[in-house]
């Protein structure tokens, strides 16, 4: 996770939302991601789909079995979609999502009956720290310039 920390610090740097996201198997980080759709002007190029894709390429599969996806924040409805097409095992994400997180808050796509795929999960790991890395980066965009 501190891992993922940093590269969500690197989509910050970028002037992104800072959420980074590492994509594991074998205990060893296979593909990585942070947010860029500002940059990259697709709304899709969330971390999490980020770290998918190149996870794809890497395996030559686009099925991610027996792989474990750590997160610096509770994955969107669009995100969980692909981890769970992926068929991501694990799922491991720090700062919980009251509005939009899609495993345990807004939806709980984990659970979901219509999903034929179910992703083990755990949230709230370094949870300040993650949730911080959020609310620091939209106090300083909200805050009025002079």
């Amino acid at each position: 996770m501190r891992y993922a920390i940093r590269l969500a610090q690197k989509a910050e740097a970028q002037g992104e939302i800072p959420v980074g996201a590492v994509l594991v198997r074998d205990e060893q980080a296979i593909a990585e991601g942070w947010n860029i759709p500002v940059q990259s002007h697709d709304p899709t190029a969330h971390a999490e789909m980020l770290a998918l894709r190149k996870g794809g390429l890497v395996l030559e599969n686009y099925r991610l079995i027996d792989s474990t996806l750590y997160v610096t924040l509770e994955p969107c409805v669009m995100c969980m979609g692909a981890i769970s097409h992926a068929r991501v095992k694990r799922l491991v994400f720090g700062a919980f999502d009251p509005k939009r997180g899609a495993v345990c808050n807004a939806l709980s796509l984990t659970d979901a009956a219509f999903l034929n795929h179910r992703v083990a999960w755990q949230g709230g790991i370094l949870e300040h720290e993650c949730a911080d890395l959020l609310l620091d980066f939209f106090k300083r965009k909200r805050k009025p310039k002079r």
